[in-house]
């Protein structure tokens, strides 16, 4: 995949960002920020939904190990029933750029909104498969959350968050009507309101 060279003759540093988990019905909303070194380019970046997830956790560790900084932040389940999950994701995202070791020249983020931060910012719509940057963002984003996803499978087993990450699925669905909300659900979405309601 080619990227668009966005900005790169204007600024030294750019930081690319994504989240992971607005739909879902549980867990969190993860946010990574990633600033890659230009002298060493990462094969294989595109937009996280459409690699394997074998690609997926190999390309993380690259990310990780070749990038010039990254850091991988969250909004937790009772802050997004407390902000709404548009606001959640713009403080995941602002908690991923203040955690970068280096302060970026400029910000780009995936989507139509940049979080409130002391940096140049601007959205880029479909960002993860036109930057570099935000694919990277998007991959270890994902990774995090999914791994996270599967070791909560073990704490509340029986929704099948090893399976679905937490995404309204059938699955889950029939786990909610049948076991109830556990605690990381997020109370303030509509298929889980009905589950309370009716309980």
């Amino acid at each position: 995949m080619s990227f668009e060279p966005l900005y790169d003759d204007l600024y030294i540093s750019i930081a690319g960002v994504d989240e992971v988990g607005r739909g879902p019905l549980a867990g969190a909303v993860v946010t990574a920020a990633v600033i890659l070194d230009k002298h060493k380019p990462i094969e294989g970046l595109a937009d996280s939904k459409k690699l394997s997830e074998k690609k997926r956790l190999l390309l993380a560790e690259e990310i990780k190990q070749n990038s010039l900084c990254y850091c991988i932040a969250r909004a937790e389940y009772y802050e997004i029933d407390e902000l709404n999950i548009f606001h959640a994701t713009l403080l995941a995202m602002k908690r991923a750029v203040s955690g970068l070791s280096i302060i970026p020249d400029k910000v780009l983020v995936d989507g139509k909104f940049c979080p409130q931060i002391p940096f140049p910012c601007e959205a880029v719509i479909k960002g993860d498969a036109k930057v570099a940057a935000i694919s990277a963002a998007s991959i270890l984003a994902k990774v995090s959350r999914d791994n996270e996803m599967i070791a909560l499978d073990k704490v509340y087993p029986g929704y099948g968050f090893a399976q679905h990450k937490g995404y309204p699925t059938k699955q889950h669905i029939a786990a909610l009507e049948q076991l109830g909300v556990c605690p990381i659900h997020r109370k303030s979405f509509k298929p889980v309101q009905k589950i309370i309601t009716q309980s």
